[in-house]
């Protein structure tokens, strides 16, 4: 099992095919395999990678940690040991987030381009942000529920993420993915809501791609697309059969999508 001593993680990646790399970095409480259809779909034109943040799928479930600013320097710390350079970061929901929160701490001397999956810039509900998913008193009652009932939780978060949610190969892999993050950790990462990359988005200066899915329950298509509005000179694609999970409910799809964008750089 190929993993990787990050800042005092074991992180559990994976690295296939060679050619132009793309690094896929995936949403809270999930792991690599939601980007199973694009590591094994793209990699007979693309080096393809992705990696289990710290306290997700099979990485190390640290005590601490659980900060954008540390899964940052994890991913730097990736980015250093495969000796990536010119890379595509490919960052769905948390990912995406995680991608600004790396550029902004480390620029974008080794990144080629960034394609943002379905997340806004500023998760909040804030006096001047009309775009906010989430408030003090659901986060509050999240954590509560996390720590009582988690199963019910995973079950439910699943029929926000997907637009179709009654396939049970689907299901099942999700609430493995989720069931693997510890509630301790799921609570930990809700306080990283409270961050705000308005500030930060226009100064991104690499080509940028913003996909939305149509039928998203977890936030509305304009929020993500606020994201677009705010970074330079930045594209939107939107998925129509997907909710939340663009790369498993819409994959082959999702893979045209990113080959022609890094194709177009």
């Amino acid at each position: 099992m190929p993993l990787v001593r990050c800042n005092d993680a074991e992180i559990y990646y994976e690295d296939h095919g060679t050619g132009k790399p793309i690094l896929f970095l995936h949403g809270a409480w999930a792991g690599c395999r939601y980007f199973e259809a694009q590591l094994t779909g793209l990699s007979p034109e693309y080096r393809t990678i992705a990696f289990d943040f710290r306290g997700h799928g099979r990485s190390t479930k640290t005590e601490v940690g659980h900060t954008l600013a540390q899964y940052a320097q994890d991913v730097h710390a990736i980015l250093d040991h495969l000796d990536l350079d010119d890379v595509v970061i490919v960052g769905w929901s948390l990912g995406a987030i995680v991608s600004w929160e790396y550029i902004d701490r480390f620029g974008t001397e080794c990144v080629r381009a960034l394609v943002d999956v379905d997340m806004e810039p500023s998760p909040m509900e804030r006096d001047d942000n009309e775009h906010g998913s989430y408030n003090v008193d659901g986060l509050t009652e999240l954590h509560r529920r996390i720590q009582s009932e988690p199963a019910e939780v995973i079950e439910r978060t699943i029929d926000l993420l997907l637009k179709d949610a009654s396939s049970r190969e689907l299901r099942t892999m999700m609430f493995d993915e989720m069931s693997r993050t510890p509630p301790s950790i799921k609570s930990a990462m809700l306080l990283e809501l409270l961050c705000d990359y308005r500030d930060v988005l226009p100064a991104i200066d690499v080509p940028t791609l913003v996909c939305a899915g149509a039928d998203e329950k977890w936030r509305s298509v304009p929020a993500v697309e606020h994201a677009a509005e705010l970074i330079p000179d930045a594209k939107v694609e939107l998925f129509e059969e997907s909710g939340h999970c663009l790369t498993v409910e819409e994959p082959e799809r999702f893979n045209d999508v990113v080959s022609d964008f890094v194709e177009s750089l």
